[in-house]
């Protein structure tokens, strides 16, 4: 799966993962490959992933944005 974090300021980051954890409006959720689509605000909280090359999660506070999820593509636009 690919996940791609952007802001108006940069491209925070742009790979391969095996998992994405959001804070949605109504609280955290988790993606994973082969989710069905959807369209999502966020919140402020704490956006985790896991890297495809086995490596720790990694985590970034947010502010909020919106994510979509379509064909195993997960882009989030941040506040």
């Amino acid at each position: 799966m690919k996940l791609k974090i952007i802001s108006p300021e940069a491209v925070n980051f742009e790979g391969e993962v095996q998992s994405v954890t959001l804070p949605g409006a109504m609280g955290a959720f988790t993606v994973l490959k082969n989710h069905a689509s959807l369209i999502s605000t966020l919140v402020a909280g704490k956006l985790v992933y896991t890297p495809e090359a086995g490596t720790a999660e990694e985590s970034l506070e947010i502010e909020g944005g919106i994510v979509d999820v379509d064909n195993n593509v997960i882009s989030v636009c941040l506040y």
